[in-house]
């Protein structure tokens, strides 16, 4: 049709079952529903009745006799065909006003349901997604509950009523050939329209694939500009994208003349119906059975008949792509998560912060596994460190003390309590994490400080800072902690968003800290105030730090050194020195690059 674009999920095959998933969401305002398909009724009683006043007014001004008497009875005929235009026009509006309450809740709610799914959801379906990708199937999804039953309460219901009450007026009060036209035009009609939709989406998705590729083409070739001019393929690049025009200009063609296809078939079926009705209503005419009125009545309700008829081909097709947009969305609702509470699930309570890994493994893939048999202990107020090549496992043991993801085999304990055996929340909130890659809101640095408490006050915010040796750096911004830290947090270096993260763990004041490589992509300098901060929070408190640089946790109460997924060592930082394996040649190697680093370049 000439409205409206197509979406390229339109053409998925998708079950009207999926209006039953939309049904508890409707509920909530049974009452306004009730009152919304009144006024459509009304309105659709009020559409029906006009042409009836029309055919009375035309035969009353019809009439040989000019007397006033006689004019009287067409003035007030067409007051009431005033009257009644103008109860359509309000009873419709009433009836939208009434269901828009109820879509845009039900979008609310939907919407909601999804995005706390969605939260629910564990860590690897995460990793797997395309954000991007994700925040587009739930917009496309809610914006496709709003059209489809924007279009279901407002198109199609109103059409089916109007239609049924037509034929039934034709069918009982005139010749029943007249109800005979009506329903074969219109489902030649429906029928032509529905088939030749189908027919023609191939060829707006081919225009849009096209327009998409060259588009692609064009942007690429412009960002990479300099590679361009350096192998001087600037007719190469003129090459490849007018080949992908000539393409668009193809698939664009195909589609106009589809759209030629459709609009010609459906004027064709609208052309021969009109001329059939009226030619009908001719005969009757002049037999006498019918009135010059009743021929304008005929063509009124003809003209109201295919004029909501004419958006169909747009309102199938988009009600298609809702629907294929909607499923879609349901179907991340029915994607379930991998990690849940037990069903005897009880919050746990840190005191002690005692951690135990008991004959633990794990793997992603059974053929390669990262954990093996990982028994270890720390105790109470301990400061732990992980060391190891990477792809060893250290990050691992976070993620299943976090319960990201549950052990392949063996258990986990908080002060005796098996970790799957609390609740999810009541864990988290116990155990405070400074990620090896900080990433921040892209808000205020006082915002992100408080995100680790968001009932904090601004004296606890203050502490957190002064902690995380944040002071003197918020001291030199012109706006202080009000500083908008950009997309992600990319106006802060590395060094000052590991502050920031580090103030935020404060503000949570968990009994049990984690630093995941806190301090691997950061400088000298940057160093030092990280493990000044990290000293301050980890103060009677269980930490466990992952570290890429021996140097910063050489004050470690037990190092684990990690090789292949199991602990070939572990002790303090001298003890592992003085036997002289693993630990001890990673640390040679270390100090011999920062040696090396600290040589003057002489060439």
């Amino acid at each position: 049709m000439r409205h409206g674009h197509f979406d390229s999920s339109a053409d998925e095959q998708v079950s009207w079952a999926t209006l039953k998933q939309l049904i508890p969401y409707l509920l909530e305002f049974k009452g306004r529903i009730f009152l919304a398909m009144l006024c459509l009724v009304a309105a659709k009683v009020a559409s029906v009745g006009m042409p009836f006043i029309l055919k009375n007014v035309v035969d009353g001004l019809d009439l040989e006799s000019g007397t006033q008497q006689m004019i009287a009875v067409p003035i007030a005929l067409i007051i009431a065909y005033g009257s009644l235009r103008l109860a359509n026009v309000l009873f419709g509006e009433l009836r939208d006003t009434l269901f828009g309450r109820v879509t845009e809740r039900a979008m609310r709610r939907i919407g909601l349901t999804v995005f706390n799914h969605l939260h629910s959801l564990d860590l690897d379906f995460h990793l797997s997604r395309r954000t991007g990708g994700l925040s587009r199937d739930i917009e496309r999804g809610v914006s496709g509950v709003s059209f489809l039953l924007r279009f279901m309460v407002f198109n199609i219901v109103p059409i089916v009523l109007e239609v049924s009450m037509v034929l039934g007026i034709f069918l009982f009060k005139y010749d029943p050939w007249f109800a005979v036209i009506i329903a074969s035009s219109i489902v030649a009609y429906v029928g032509w329209t529905v088939k030749a939709t189908e027919w023609r989406t191939r060829y707006v998705r081919e225009a849009n694939e096209a327009d998409s590729k060259s588009n692609t083409a064009a942007v690429d070739s412009l960002l990479n500009y300099e590679t361009v001019k350096y192998f001087n393929n600037e007719q190469y690049e003129a090459n490849r994208y007018d080949k992908d025009l000539a393409s668009w200009e193809t698939a664009r063609r195909k589609n106009r003349l589809s759209l030629f296809a459709l609009n010609g078939g459906q004027a064709l079926v609208v052309g021969v119906a009109m001329t059939l009705m009226l030619l009908l209503t001719g005969f009757h005419i002049i037999d006498g059975s019918m009135s010059i009125g009743e021929f304008v009545m005929v063509n009124a309700f003809m003209m109201q008949i295919f004029m909501p008829l004419n958006f169909l081909g747009f309102v199938y097709r988009e009600m298609k792509g809702s629907m294929a947009n909607i499923e879609k969305m349901f179907s991340l609702l029915r994607q379930a998560p991998k990690i849940t509470d037990a069903k005897d699930a009880k919050p746990i309570t840190v005191t002690k912060g005692e951690i135990k890994f008991n004959r633990v493994s794990f793997h992603y893939k059974s053929n390669r596994p990262i954990l093996k048999n990982i028994s270890l202990t720390i105790k109470p107020g301990q400061k732990v460190a992980f060391v190891g090549s990477s792809g060893a496992g250290k990050s691992t043991l976070m993620k299943l003390l976090y319960r990201f993801y549950d052990p392949t085999e063996g258990t986990i304990e908080i002060d005796g309590a098996p970790i799957d055996q609390v609740t999810q929340q009541s864990l988290r909130q116990h155990i405070g994490i400074v990620p090896q890659d900080t990433v921040l809101f892209n808000s205020t640095i006082g915002d992100n400080i408080r995100y680790g408490n968001v009932k904090a006050t601004e004296q606890d915010i203050q502490n957190a800072i002064q902690h995380a040796y944040l002071q003197d750096f918020i001291d030199q911004l012109p706006d202080g902690v009000d500083t908008l830290v950009g997309e992600r947090g990319l106006k802060l270096s590395g060094g000052e968003k590991q502050r920031v993260a580090i103030a935020r763990t404060i503000l949570k004041k968990p009994p049990i800290l984690l630093f995941d490589e806190a301090t691997s992509s950061l400088d000298s300098h940057s160093e030092q105030y990280i493990l000044k901060a990290i000293n301050e929070v980890s103060k009677n408190h269980t930490s466990v730090m992952i570290a890429h640089r021996l140097s910063t946790i050489v004050d470690a109460d037990v190092i684990f050194v990690l090789h292949q997924g199991e602990i070939v060592e572990q002790g303090n930082h001298q003890q592992l020195l003085d036997k002289d394996e693993h630990y001890a040649n990673l640390w040679l190697v270390q100090q011999k690059q920062r040696q090396h680093s600290k040589i003057p370049d002489k060439a």
